[in-house]
């Protein structure tokens, strides 16, 4: 890559937003300007191995050929109809996802937040329509330390104080329960219960991997109280965990998967619910909708995604890439990293504290190069993209095992 010729630097561009953007983010100082496969550059033509890939929206890199293809393709023919008309590239993305999924029907939205309030909705319907729930009365069973956005409706059912302060009141039918406890679910599903929403692996928490047989327990519970499984996907899902979903590592199908984030392959702002007939079927004309859900740019990127995951070569590399992930990781357990969860390639990594904040230890990362995020605490994450190599992956393990030892 070429730095383009810039006349504002990455501290005026900073400086510049400032006074003219909401500061609901706290970014790490760096201005990326160009990006290619897993690396990016910044304004002035620093370079930087990309470990975060837009908190799984980037699996396939930056700027992947097929799918900037597909882009430029669909651009020099229609971007978008609305749903008030058909558009050439929908059947095909519906029904590629369906099969990718194994699934049945296909409900197109844009933002991840989107596809989980259009599955809380339908959910909701189902409840009332075929279980029988009495108007109004409908709850959802969700789990503490979830991520699933940050419309008021989600934020409802948050337990992160950062997340619900100060945006109440808050909407009711929702029963929080631990995580990765499969008793304290069954006790809180009842005969209002429309679905169970959950995270098989919850990432802003840490990458929180449940117990083996969690996720088998919860379709099991779900499946005697009469209610939905929902599975909130938009960032383990479509490779991430060296699985097409991450659900399949138990063997488990949902009733609906909630895709979003890679499914836009990092270009345009793609996702989807993703059901069995019967649960979907609940919608009729006019009760739901968006006018850019489906439209014919987000449709062609989107099957251009499913193409390249129909093979199975994505998951494969999450999957044994996640083998040098894990070691990598495991060398520096007692070395400044005090524990961590793998799972493909994505990692919570929690660091002593003693060494630094999450935040600090990335931006000393920054500093030499390498793009991760802090969660809580001292905790970072890693979510290379899938395309990233073993080397490249060693690479950034080292600079880590480097920042911690110049820290301690």
């Amino acid at each position: 890559m070429t730095a383009p010729v810039r006349t504002r630097s990455s501290a005026d561009l900073i400086r510049a937003e400032e006074p003219v953007l909401a500061h609901n983010y706290h970014p790490l100082p760096v201005v990326v300007a160009r990006a290619e496969g897993t690396w990016v550059e910044d304004v002035e033509g620093r370079r930087y191995l990309d470990m975060l890939a837009g908190y799984s929206a980037l699996n396939f890199g930056h700027r992947h050929p097929a799918l900037i293809e597909a882009a430029h393709r669909q651009l020099d023919t229609l971007t978008l109809t609305s749903r008030a008309f058909h558009n050439d590239r929908l059947a095909e993305f519906a029904e590629s996802l369906a099969e990718l999924t194994g699934l049945d029907m296909v409900l197109p939205m844009n933002t991840g937040a989107e596809a989980v309030e259009s599955g809380i909705k339908v959910a909701r319907k189902w409840a009332y329509e075929v279980k029988g729930v009495p108007a109004d009365r409908a709850t959802i069973v969700v789990a503490a330390g979830n991520f699933h956005g940050r419309t008021t409706t989600i934020v409802s059912f948050s337990t992160d104080p950062e997340a619900r302060g100060g945006f109440g009141p808050f909407t009711p039918g929702f029963r929080v329960v631990p995580y990765n406890d499969l008793a304290a679910l069954e006790a809180a599903v009842d005969e209002t219960t429309a679905a169970v929403l959950i995270e098989p692996i919850q990432g802003e928490a840490g990458v929180l991997i449940p117990d083996e047989g969690y996720l088998r327990g919860v379709r099991e519970v779900t499946r005697r109280a009469g209610c939905l499984f929902i599975a909130d996907e938009i960032q383990s899902g479509l490779g991430r965990t060296g699985r097409t979903l991450a659900v399949e590592h138990e063997d488990v199908v949902p009733d609906a998967v909630l895709l979003g984030k890679a499914l836009g392959g990092g270009i345009v702002p793609v996702s989807a619910v993703v059901a069995r007939r019967e649960v979907l079927s609940v919608l009729r004309p006019g009760e739901h909708g968006s006018t850019f859900g489906g439209n014919p740019l987000a449709a062609a990127v989107g099957s251009a995604v499913v193409e390249l995951l129909r093979t199975g070569e994505f998951q494969q590399r999450a999957a044994e890439l996640g083998v040098v992930l894990r070691d990598g990781l495991t060398a520096l357990v007692g070395r400044g990293v005090v524990g961590f969860r793998a799972r493909g390639l994505w990692a919570g990594v929690d660091i002593d504290p003693a060494i630094g904040t999450g935040r600090e230890i990335s931006r000393r990362l920054m500093d030499r190069g390498i793009l991760v995020k802090d969660t809580h605490g001292s905790t970072i994450r890693l979510a290379p993209p899938l395309t990233v190599t073993a080397a490249e992956l060693r690479s950034a393990l080292g600079t880590l095992g480097e920042v911690l030892e110049a820290g301690s």
